[in-house]
């Protein structure tokens, strides 16, 4: 069981680039948690597959250094906290989460980026052993990138005002 949570039900073990294809399903995923319930849904979700995926992963590894790269619970967290910037701005202006799809493109974007060159405190938690480092560098990609898309949306916003 632990091992299918940390896979993502077998995404993880999905290749060339596991941690692009669980980014992927994990976007995904987030925007139809996002219209079943919202974003207070999308962040209860996050909350959960962080909590879910911490606890398989370090069933899985424990204290080790070693972060395989089937496991895809953490790109699956990070990228819906990553997503939450789209998900509260489709939800306060009730609008359709899908018509804000240049938000959807720059939160995978640069999770992805923040996820693959890991700088600076994505780093840091990336040499941090078991699950700890496992969930925490991606978490927090994941937070950078929200910042990258909260930047990006009033920046548009502001152009096209």
């Amino acid at each position: 069981m632990t091992r299918l949570i940390a896979t993502f039900g077998g995404v993880g073990l999905l290749h060339p680039a596991p941690g692009t294809w669980g980014s992927l399903v994990g976007l995904g995923l987030g925007i139809l948690v996002h219209v079943a319930g919202g974003f207070v849904a999308l962040f209860l979700a996050t909350l959960l597959v962080t909590g879910v995926g911490w606890w398989a992963v370090n069933a899985e590894v424990g204290q080790s250094e070693e972060d395989p790269s089937e496991f895809v619970i953490d790109e699956v967290a990070g990228q819906w906290v990553a997503l939450w910037p789209v998900s509260l701005g489709a939800a306060l202006a009730g609008s359709d989460i899908l018509a804000l799809y240049p938000g959807l493109i720059t939160a995978f974007l640069a999770f992805r980026v923040f996820d693959i060159l890991k700088p600076g405190p994505v780093g840091w938690a990336d040499r941090q052993h078991g699950a700890f480092g496992i969930m925490a560098d991606d978490i927090i990609a994941g937070w950078l990138a929200a910042m990258i898309v909260a930047l990006f949306a009033v920046l548009v916003h502001l152009v096209v005002l």
